[in-house]
């Protein structure tokens, strides 16, 4: 055997010994995984089953407890069955979060609030044989109280009759006041709208250098350039102000590809939905400003024909224009 494959076998000895290492390495570290989560699941059962002997020694004392409280007071009685039952439910939610394994912790918070519960239950239990016990001496003075409340019943009615008309005008009044607001919003909302002017549109051709030409001629257009000047408006708060331009085709559709920034508005006077071709944002400054932007691209035909411009700021028509493609 000559040098160079003494080396190969060398060298493809070293490659199945590495090969086996790391396979040994993997499957070292996958038994690690398996028995530490053995192990977890393990604890688990464990700590499930001691929490299921306390939930149950824990809810057959209460179980007992309020058994003891029963008395031969009818709605005494109730009141512990009604708690027996809502015990009993809780005791079976408790289960079957343990019976999980994975609310482990949540169980443990829940028995601590079914032994809150059980004493909640036992001073209800007692507030009620100590009201049971007042209204015993109470009964006594009721048939003398009885004719004074008759007596009450009258002028009472007179007072809620007041008072529901009196509710039914401040709610008058807060429906009022509630549309003058809305009103007010709308009138203020549509009073900060700044207004667009100067609308200008420049059909363009991109030529092969990438220079853009005008044209008159719809086949020849690419891209549209749209320009507009904002006004003056004191009412508006200088910041980003956005307009919403739509241009519409002379059948009546509008220019819209969502890939190039078209969407949806609505129209704050008529409350409808309305498609636009392209949004463009400004920090607005109270000032006259052009905006300009271009529409379009090498895919999208224009025909001839009139085009309409509109161009909406906060939902309302702040200007339109039009342009024709021969």
């Amino acid at each position: 055997m000559d040098q160079n494959a003494s080396q190969r076998l060398t060298a493809i000895a070293a490659i199945v010994v590495v090969v086996l290492l790391a396979i040994n390495a993997y499957l070292l570290y996958a038994k690690y995984k398996q028995d530490k989560i053995i192990r977890q699941q393990e604890a688990e059962l464990v700590e499930a089953d001691k929490l299921n002997a306390e939930l149950e020694k824990q809810y057959n004392e209460a179980l007992a407890e309020l058994e003891e409280a029963k008395g031969i007071n009818e709605e005494l009685n109730s009141l512990v069955e009604q708690q027996k039952a809502e015990l009993k439910a809780q005791k079976e939610r408790i289960a079957s979060l343990i019976k999980n394994g994975k609310d482990l912790a949540r169980a443990r918070e829940e028995m601590k609030q079914l032994r809150i519960q059980v004493q909640q239950y036992l001073a209800e239990i007692e507030t009620l044989k100590e009201e049971n016990q007042q209204l015993k001496q109470e009964n006594t003075q009721l048939a003398s109280r009885t004719r004074l409340l008759e007596e009450d019943l009258q002028s009472q009615k007179v007072v809620a009759e007041q008072l529901s008309q009196t509710k039914s005008q401040l709610e008058q009044e807060k429906e009022r006041i509630a549309k003058e607001r809305e009103q007010l919003a709308k009138t203020v909302n549509y009073a900060s709208v700044v207004q667009v002017q100067n609308i200008e549109v420049t059909p363009l051709k991109v030529r092969p250098n990438g220079k853009l030409a005008k044209k008159k001629y719809a086949k020849n257009v690419d891209l549209l350039r749209v320009c507009f000047q904002t006004t003056v408006n004191e009412i508006a708060r200088p910041g980003v102000e956005k307009f919403y331009v739509r241009i519409v085709s002379p059948i009546g559709e509008t220019l819209a590809i969502d890939d190039l920034g078209s969407g949806v508005l609505i129209n704050r006077r008529t409350n409808e939905e309305v498609r636009f071709t392209q949004v463009t944002e400004y920090e607005y400054e109270n000032d006259e400003t052009q905006l300009c932007f271009d529409w379009g691209g090498a895919n999208i035909s224009f025909q001839p024909g009139e085009y309409k411009v509109e161009i909406y700021n906060k939902g309302h028509l702040a200007g339109k224009g039009s342009f024709r493609l021969k």
